[in-house]
């Protein structure tokens, strides 16, 4: 959520930046309700003055023993009307805040102007793109020919947009995974953390999945309140909540794998072939919950950390920074890590590395107290893919298959796949 100082004293100038992002801001309908808000409270407070004021004389005439039943009929009748503007004082703010939680956040200055992915800036690209002497295959089609990947029975066991794993696959599926966790705890110095799987309707909200994003989550239908995690950055972002930390506790950084749920709500016909949009896939996901002063420096080492997989897993790709328009909901900066598919002759995203400055801890209420001011101060919270399994799986089925369709396992993976080099 955006400091509420933005649309009660620079309306027009976060409107305009808001702009920028294709979000158009209801100025009249946020100064109406500002108007409301600010007039219940001058009203609220007068009839609370006076109450205490009433209050006061009540108890000197009582003490010289006079009559005060005229008084305390007026009194009666004053807190009634206190009652009533304090309802519907409630009412607008719930309606003002509301009003915030669709707002999505302003973006940084130094982001780049456009309206869509392809105004996205490509800020740098690594490895050398693979000449093919045969046309490669996608990775449905290698997948399915050794009946280690099977979408038939995904969909017979559950639906659409789910896929069986079998075999060698499956375990070099697993083993991304621990190398992914292995090389972000022991060389980059994240925290392992184990999550629930399952979150509450403050969580997703802490975040910012809702209410903006409620299509595209998964609720138990045992208990409406409670989803499916659409991504790790909800429960262990949420590990802030209310809570003040010490400026030594500060930075904290997690690295945390889990399965993914998302109904995929605002993608109908995208990429409806194979494993690149599925309602269930896995995340190594990394959080960082820094001081404000720090975020931007520690955006650009979670990109560098993310990188490091691709790198070691020798998978070609580049990196983009999000332009304006095609920034995430909570997000004032982001890069986009795109890894090149042989099948479709492009890069695609594997992993997404956002700042969100104070956006989720102001929901939150993640502070830290500054030595400086001995006050509690909001946190800045950061989140990237470290990286989407599912995705690098593919990105190594395609990147290194030969003509017959086996799949060379790439080195760094030998230790965890007990030296399996080559899957037929």
């Amino acid at each position: 959520m955006i400091d509420p100082k933005y649309l009660r004293n620079d309306i027009q100038e976060t409107a305009e930046r808001l702009s920028l992002r294709g979000y158009s801001l209801d100025v009249a309908a946020i100064a109406l309700l500002e108007e409301k808000r600010k007039a219940l409270q001058i009203e609220s407070q007068e009839l609370q003055n006076l109450r205490n004021k009433n209050s006061k004389l009540i108890g000197q005439l009582k003490a010289k023993g006079e009559d005060t039943r005229a008084l305390m009929a007026e009194m009666e009748g004053l807190g009634k009307k206190v009652e009533d503007k304090t309802r519907e004082l409630d009412e607008v703010l719930r309606q003002l805040q509301d009003f915030q939680y669709n707002i999505p956040n302003l973006p940084h200055l130094t982001v780049p102007q456009g309206t869509r992915e392809e105004d996205n800036v490509e800020l740098r690209k690594w490895g050398e793109l693979r000449h093919f002497t045969f046309t490669p295959k996608d990775h449905v089609d290698l997948g399915e020919k050794s009946n280690q990947l099977d979408f038939a029975m995904a969909a017979k066991i559950a639906g659409a947009r789910f896929v069986v794993i079998r075999g060698a696959l499956a375990r070099m599926h697993r083993a991304l995974i621990q190398f992914m966790l292995d090389l972000h705890t022991q060389e980059h110095g994240y925290n392992e953390i184990y999550v629930p799987y399952i979150v509450n309707t403050a969580s997703l909200y802490g975040t910012s999945q809702l209410p903006k994003f409620a299509e595209d989550q998964f609720a138990l239908k045992t208990d409406p309140e409670l989803f499916l995690i659409p991504t790790a950055e909800v429960p262990v972002t949420n590990l802030a909540r209310d809570v003040i930390f010490e400026a030594d506790q500060l930075p904290q950084k997690f690295a945390c794998h889990t399965p993914c749920f998302r109904s995929e709500a605002g993608s109908y016909g995208k990429d409806t072939r194979g494993m690149i949009r599925q309602h269930q896939f896995e995340k190594v996901e990394l959080v960082h919950l820094v001081k404000p002063h720090q975020s931007y420096a520690i955006l650009e080492e979670l990109t560098t950390n993310a990188e490091k997989v691709l790198q070691l897993l020798k998978l070609p790709y580049r990196v983009v920074e999000h332009c304006a328009g095609d920034l995430g909901f909570s997000a004032a900066k982001g890069y986009d890590l795109e890894v090149w598919l042989p099948s479709q002759k492009r890069y695609r995203e594997i992993s997404s590395c956002s700042n969100m400055e104070d956006f989720q801890a102001r929901r939150m209420q993640a502070r830290w107290r500054n030595p400086e001011t001995g006050k509690p101060e909001l946190i800045h919270t950061l989140n990237g893919s470290g990286l989407a399994v599912g995705r690098t799986l593919v990105a190594i089925m395609e990147n290194f298959q030969d003509e017959n369709g086996k799949i060379t396992v790439p080195e760094v993976l030998w230790g965890y796949m007990n030296g399996l080099k080559v899957i037929e």
